[in-house]
């Protein structure tokens, strides 16, 4: 059995916090985990810096639930690692959209978030988000 390096564990234990916060909807917390220069990519919104994207999360949001399914930290020695799970979102209008994602993640040297790429199909969430999100 391999034993996870001290990175590894370090990218896993910040992915399960994220998603984590994620669930609670703490933006200050969630914004925390990453560097002041972040940038994320959203499917719906582009790139964008953390503090607006969690933003536009928590005012779309109502109470939701991520079931996390694994993480997956790069075999090549990248500061990356991928999160995947279902997420439950539900929308402020009392509306929900079910679907599976995967977050990329890339660390910076402390193990912060400097960038995340969210890849998830939209297609068939469209019908239920539409501009609620936008």
């Amino acid at each position: 059995m391999r034993v996870a390096s001290s990175m590894e564990a370090l990218y896993t234990r910040q992915i399960r916090t994220y998603l984590s916060e994620l669930e609670r909807g703490d933006v200050a917390a969630i914004c925390a985990l990453f560097t002041p220069d972040a940038q994320i990519f959203s499917p719906f919104l582009g790139w964008m810096h953390p503090a607006p994207f969690f933003a536009k999360v928590e005012a779309a949001s109502g109470e939701s639930r991520i079931t996390p399914i694994d993480i997956c930290v790069s075999t090549t020695g990248a500061r990356r690692a991928t999160g995947y799970f279902v997420y439950d979102w539900g929308l402020k209008d009392g509306s929900t959209v079910k679907f599976e994602c995967v977050d990329v993640f890339e660390f910076d040297e402390s193990g912060r978030i400097e960038r995340m790429i969210i890849v998830y199909d939209t297609h068939p969430i469209r019908s239920t988000v539409g501009d609620k999100y936008a």
